[in-house]
């Protein structure tokens, strides 16, 4: 059974503009979509049919073919239909977008499959670990990066030293070579040189005609104040050298920075959990905490603190990046229940504790357990 056309199928003409096949597609595809007619095979066979002429008709590339030869474009042989698969002897069907990619990708700056046209230098990643303070405040330091650089002896030219690149035979120079199939001329990298248009008869000693040599290369990388963790630093043409004096490849630094003894982050602020003892959250206070660019700072704590309560340092919290200002740091305390107490220290407390239930100093613990005897007495009512 031959195939309708794709144009008939879609109900458009063939001087249809990409907005009108889109249009037809979807008003075909939302009338015929499975979910509206469950159970229909007629419904289901036309959807797979609309879809698979809006794959073709809606690249300009396979649209063009399909114009010219029908259906044949895509079937053994693409010649005309009838040509009975003289013309050429393409498979469009099993490897159209590699044949359009060798045909095009060329003119459309991808390169093609055949060849390496670009002999640009592979970008390199470095994972560093920096400290909550050095994100904080800048800093510069070292990292050794094991990497390609340039073979000295050759100056990256991989050719043997007295000696240089001679023009390739195969392609004269171009870097490209022209083969003929049927009604198409392809034009891909030149197979000897890759793409160079030169080819090398008396390769380097050092490094084997690669123009580029592994070597340990030790950088300064500058960390800027304000950085979060996993922010990307890029050092251009640090990476590995290219092959035979291609242009080198970049350096991606990533950053993690280091949890932190007694700070934590959210963005710009930074918390910091402070135990105190219970004297000082019931009677008040003064105490002193450490901040994140190595001063210290006071905070008065009010008699009655609880655990739980936030104090806000303003502007002591981190540097933001390529900004004069700073986040705040937030103090959260956390009352500290004393422990091994000694005889006399008991009856104190124990003293306390009587007097306390007496004046109604404990008014959150009193009246939770008011609310839970309540809630007790009406179960068993």
């Amino acid at each position: 059974m031959s195939k309708r056309d794709y144009y008939e199928v879609l109900g458009a003409p063939k001087n249809a503009s990409a907005d009108d096949l889109k249009k037809a597609y979807r008003k075909l595809a939302m009338q015929y979509h499975p979910d509206r007619n469950q159970g229909d095979k007629t419904a289901e066979q036309k959807f797979k049919e609309i879809n698979e002429a809006y794959d073709c008709l809606k690249d300009e590339q396979k649209r063009a073919a399909y114009d010219r030869f029908g259906h044949a474009a895509f079937e053994g042989g693409g010649g005309r239909p009838g040509a009975g698969g003289g013309a050429g002897g393409f498979d469009f069907g099993g490897g159209f977008a590699d044949i359009f990619d060798e045909m095009f990708g060329e003119f459309m700056g991808r390169g093609g499959r055949g060849g390496q046209t670009n002999n640009r230098g592979n970008d390199l990643r470095y994972n560093l670990e920096i400290s909550l303070e050095d994100a904080f405040k800048g800093s510069a330091t070292q990292v050794r990066v094991p990497t390609s650089v340039m073979c000295d002896p050759c100056g990256g030219s991989g050719a043997e030293a007295g000696s240089s690149p001679t023009t390739c035979g195969t392609c004269n120079g171009a870097g490209k070579v022209r083969a003929q199939q049927g009604f198409f001329t392809i034009e891909r990298t030149c197979p000897t040189c890759n793409g160079s248009g030169r080819v090398i008869k008396d390769p380097c000693r050092h490094c084997g005609g690669q123009g580029r040599v592994r070597k340990e290369k030790t950088l300064q990388v500058s960390i800027p104040a304000g950085v979060e963790d996993g922010t990307r630093i890029r050092l251009a043409g640090e990476g590995e050298a290219g092959l035979r004096g291609g242009t080198p490849g970049d350096l991606y630094i990533f950053l993690s920075i280091a949890a932190h003894r007694f700070f934590q982050r959210d963005g710009a602020n930074l918390h910091c959990r402070v135990p105190i003892p219970m004297t000082t959250a019931a009677l008040g206070g003064t105490i002193e905490v450490p901040t994140i660019d190595g001063s210290r700072a006071k905070v008065n704590v009010p008699a009655g603190t609880q655990t739980g309560h936030q104090f806000r340092l303003k502007g002591k919290g981190m540097s933001v990046l390529r900004s004069p200002a700073r986040g705040d740091m937030y103090i959260n305390v956390m009352v500290e229940t004393p422990v091994n107490l000694t005889k006399r220290q008991q009856e104190l407390l124990k003293e306390f504790e009587k007097e306390a239930a007496e004046n109604g100093h404990n008014p959150e613990s009193e009246g939770f357990f008011a609310k839970v005897k309540e809630f007790f007495a009406d179960l068993k009512d």
